[in-house]
């Protein structure tokens, strides 16, 4: 099959997420907090795209291993520290249309 026929194959049955998209809804994803045409739409990609079925496995893992360790309180000024950074993260991230090489 045509490459560029099958990435337009599957962009269209996966409602155009890519794998990067994947890759930032993963959390919400197993949080269970997607529409059902969010989830059919992510449930599909996955059922296509091999490296995104395998970074699905490993978030997974990743859960059930944390959900193992015991429970120990969050000092407070690290708790805000790190609420901080989760807002702020996706603004500090470098836009992947510009280089630095240049």
């Amino acid at each position: 099959m045509d490459r560029n026929f099958k990435q337009q194959l599957m962009g269209y049955l996966t409602g155009n997420f890519s794998c990067q998209d994947i890759a930032e809804l993963i959390t919400d994803y197993l949080e269970g907090s997607f529409t059902l045409t969010q989830r059919l739409r992510f449930q599909m990609h996955i059922g296509l795209c091999v490296a995104c079925r395998n970074y699905l496995r490993q978030m997974k893992y990743t859960v059930a291993i944390l959900r193992k360790l015991p429970a120990e309180p969050v000092p407070p000024h690290m708790k805000e520290e790190l609420l901080k950074r989760f807002r702020t993260w996706k603004h500090e991230q470098p836009s992947s249309g510009s280089s630095s090489d240049s």
